[in-house]
């Protein structure tokens, strides 16, 4: 399966294709519906989305990981070596770090701008220091490195059938959607890790602060001032959604049912965490397994009927500027085996 992958992406090297397996074991490890999503991509788009969760997953292991007791400056440190070797990577010197090696090959491949980068590493810095937001406006400008760059990475791996600037804000809300899902419904654990991402404003005004939750999360004590806060933060999530998704028009056919099997399995986690009456300070919501069979299932419809349809080339660089296949597959790729539905992956942050 990686072979292939790595055979239609045109990645030769070995030593390369070793670090994008490592990457894409990442995502099969902890981005479980990101890495079902994935798997509706034509095969040589694959290796560049792993490679872009894999430098995500690891600096955000480096910083969240509660496996460990790194203290805040072996932390910090970790980050500083993570940022050098990309910096160095980036600038052509060669690196060991399987994940750094993998997504600075997918940036040249793809003319993604190295400030998301930049950008993303600042907000993972910014998470040893900060553990609470006073406005959303303060959690939007973290957002901005720590998950709307995720989503502008991605935009030209995925491909665009309008201008690639017209699809990019609503790329970037997508990305803010997929985080404020995590955020809502990993309350609990990040409460472990000492921080509360839930704008403190918005909890403030359903008398929800720090000490409750705390308190909530020890005990396993229930308040309905907690549900209340809770459901705002999903009606305010709900919003950005629906201001994301307009987006996935705008990109390249064969990638969209990708991204829109992302979109709904995410948003879904919304209506598990409801069903589970916002009891997410004590325990993770998760969608069921028929559930998921069934959207990853439509999504491959989709994605089969898309690329068996003649079209025009997307709007994306590729390595050598070549352009995208447009030929059906014929490589089994469509199997519901292939998609990994209930392949026992775990569901991490992202």
């Amino acid at each position: 399966m990686t072979a292939r992958e790595l055979d239609a992406a045109g990645v030769t090297d070995p030593s390369l294709r070793a670090a994008y397996t490592a990457c894409r074991r990442l995502n099969a490890r902890h981005g479980k519906t990101y890495f079902l999503a994935t798997r509706l991509l034509p095969v040589d788009r694959r290796p560049a989305v792993h490679a872009l969760y894999g430098f995500a997953r690891h600096a955000d292991d480096i910083v969240d990981d509660l496996g460990t007791q790194a203290t805040t400056e072996e932390r910090r440190t970790a980050l500083d070596r993570l940022q050098a070797q990309w910096l160095r990577a980036v600038d052509g010197t060669a690196t060991q770090e399987p994940v750094v090696r993998a997504a600075a090959d997918t940036r040249a491949r793809y003319g993604i701008d190295p400030r998301h980068f930049a950008d993303f590493l600042a907000s993972m810095r910014e998470d040893l220091t900060v553990g609470r937001y006073p406005t959303y406006a303060d959690l939007r400008a973290y957002m901005h490195g720590s998950a709307a760059v995720i989503g502008l990475q991605m935009v030209p791996v995925l491909g665009t059938a309008v201008p690639r600037a017209e699809a990019e804000p609503y790329a970037a809300d997508l990305g803010v959607a997929f985080q404020l899902t995590n955020f809502l419904r990993d309350v609990g654990e990040d409460l472990d890790r000492g921080r509360i991402y839930l704008p403190a404003d918005l909890l403030a005004a359903h008398g929800v602060d720090r000490d409750l939750l705390v308190w909530s999360r020890a005990s396993g004590g229930r308040d309905a001032r907690i549900t209340a806060a809770l459901r705002a933060a999903a009606a305010l999530t709900r919003d950005v959604y629906r201001a994301a998704e307009p987006g996935i028009g705008m990109l390249d056919p064969v990638s969209a049912p990708c991204v829109r099997t992302a979109f709904v399995l995410y948003r879904d986690i919304l209506g598990a965490i409801e069903k589970d009456g916002y009891a997410c300070v004590h325990r993770r919501a998760v969608v069921g397994g028929r559930r998921r069979a069934a959207v990853a299932l439509g999504g491959l419809a989709r994605a089969l009927a898309a690329r068996t349809l003649p079209r025009a080339p997307a709007r994306r660089p590729g390595a050598r500027g070549h352009r995208v296949a447009t030929a059906p597959l014929a490589d089994g790729t469509g199997a519901v085996g292939d998609l990994g539905v209930g392949d026992g992956t775990t569901g991490g942050r992202t």
